[in-house]
């Protein structure tokens, strides 16, 4: 089979998809009311290592992703590199692996970034709207907050820390009727 360039551009959006670029959802998604700016600053050290997805509005894109993790690397100045690897059907489940750019947007204290893929080519903007005071769990949004993530230090929190981090998306005007929550590989 030839691979045209609207295939090959599907294919790209197809991997975008894993990070909620470009979805479409299969729940109507719930942003608040108005846009939430980012609460506190970002540690240098948030854009490092791996996050667990926890929670996340449904999109068409992510719809059979479970166990879905992204690792931060190669933090210099702003700069750094990520890869979000999403499992189909299970935690366990065939990888389906995206890498990116990112960078922190100046004058944000580390809370938004830009994600690219392809040199830049297909770009999306994401918030840290808040996190843990011991940074074990963050809530990223896209721009628009469309799009929402609670993501974990640890492929699970504890049911306090989980209360809590519930507690903070509803504050900040997410509905919480509307999160799918995937599962994760179980700890010991």
């Amino acid at each position: 089979m030839k691979l045209t360039a609207a295939s090959g551009a599907l294919a790209v959006c197809l991997s975008f998809g894993a990070l909620g670029w470009g979805a479409t959802a299969s729940a109507t998604p719930q942003p608040p009311k108005a846009v939430v700016a980012p609460t506190k600053p970002v540690a240098a050290n948030l854009y490092t290592g791996r996050w667990y997805e926890i929670a996340r509005t449904p999109n068409r894109m992510q719809a059979d992703c479970q166990g879905a993790t992204t690792e931060f690397s190669g933090w210099a100045g702003g700069a750094f590199k990520a890869v979000q690897t999403c499992h189909k059907g299970a935690p366990t489940g065939p990888a389906q692996v995206t890498k990116v750019d990112g960078k922190v947007l100046p004058a944000s204290q580390n809370a938004k970034m830009q994600l690219a893929m392809l040199g830049g080519l297909i770009s999306q903007e994401y918030w840290i709207l808040d996190h843990a005071d011991d940074n074990r769990w963050l809530i990223m949004t896209t721009a628009n907050q469309r799009y929402v993530w609670l993501l974990s230090r640890a492929p699970a929190l504890t049911a306090a820390e989980k209360a809590q981090a519930m507690t903070r998306l509803q504050q900040l005007g997410f509905s919480l009727a509307h999160l799918a929550f995937p599962q994760q590989v179980a700890t010991r």
